[in-house]
């Protein structure tokens, strides 16, 4: 990894450790001092303007919107994005969260949406999924007004997200097939190193129980943050198809689905799994892995696995749109 991502991972690494406290809360003045934030630009960097839009102030619900400023597509796609973080860390506005979004866009053409929804632990499940879920009915419910632009195609609409967003992606998205909307068609999910779990350690866990990024105790942590108190990792919200899940997403049109993985990720196994899940439930999964991809990987745009990446979301999500 170049030198430069390495620092700034290894500073966001100690920001996390220090900002949290012995009670399982987090200092957030400590972690803001290394979560450094990028402002919205409507002059062009790097090919992309972007701009705020607040939704509920009462909870900080806004998200961020990147527009290729050259793009000249009529049918231009969407993708609502979901920044990972363990459900405890980062922001909409964080660099590495708006570098990421700001590569998308360029790299694939499509209008991001990066919602900034409230954090664990100050607020548990399932806020961070109905914060998700009003920002994709406030876009429905506002898809014929100025606040986007003319040629931008709802009925092209992407759901994605990383690490914890892609765990917010999947079930943001089943909510969206159980409620029906009227001007957005979600057709197609990116869940990027998605961020499942379960009681059961896996081998993927015991093999990378210290893996740079994320280490199992970390994950673990993270969970105890996020989940109602007295729950365990068998949750519906952390183990998907496991022994306590309650969805049935055989009676849903859910979306096709693009899951990605990485050989030096703990959660390896965990996506496989969730892969194989959507495969047992009759739907359309792709899986793409990368093996010497650790957690997190595609937030270093000099990787080979990096690029591969975005060449990968473009030819998705240029399938399902034809």
């Amino acid at each position: 990894m170049p030198w430069k991502q390495r620092f700034y991972r290894s500073m966001l690494g100690y920001g996390m450790h220090f900002s949290r406290r012995s009670d399982g809360t987090i200092n957030r003045f400590i972690m803001n001092l290394f979560d450094l934030k990028a402002q919205p630009s409507k002059q062009p960097i790097d090919g992309v303007i972007t701009s705020d839009t607040v939704v509920d102030a009462t909870r900080n619900l806004y998200f961020r919107l990147f527009l290729p400023s050259l793009e000249q597509n009529t049918n231009m796609p969407l993708i609502v994005y979901f920044h990972g973080g363990g459900f405890a860390y980062m922001s909409a506005n964080s660099i590495a969260c708006d570098e990421l979004c700001r590569n998308l866009c360029k790299k694939t053409g499509a209008m991001i949406i990066s919602v900034n929804y409230r954090l664990s632990p100050e607020h548990k499940y399932p806020s961070q999924y109905d914060d998700g879920f009003d920002v994709l009915k406030f876009i429905d419910d506002n898809a014929n007004t100025n606040n986007f632009p003319s040629n931008v195609n709802l009925k092209q609409c992407f759901i994605a997200g990383d690490s914890a967003g892609g765990n917010l992606a999947h079930h943001v998205t089943v909510k969206a097939c159980e409620y029906g909307l009227r001007n957005v068609k979600l057709i197609g999910l990116i869940a990027i190193q998605p961020f499942f779990g379960g009681e059961e350690r896996t081998e993927s866990e015991n093999r990378l129980v210290d893996a740079p990024v994320l280490s199992v105790k970390g994950a673990d942590w993270l969970w105890k943050t996020f989940l109602p108190e007295g729950s365990d990792r068998d949750h519906p919200a952390c183990n998907v198809f496991g022994p306590k899940s309650v969805e049935d997403i055989r009676r849903l049109e859910f979306p096709a689905t693009m899951v990605v993985v990485g050989g030096v990720d703990p959660l390896y196994d965990w996506q496989i799994r969730y892969y194989e899940g959507l495969k047992k439930c009759g739907k359309e999964a792709y899986l793409i892995e990368y093996p010497n991809a650790f957690h997190s990987f595609y937030g270093a745009p000099e990787l080979k696995e990096s690029g591969l990446l975005m060449k990968e979301v473009k030819d998705f999500i240029g399938k399902l749109i034809k």
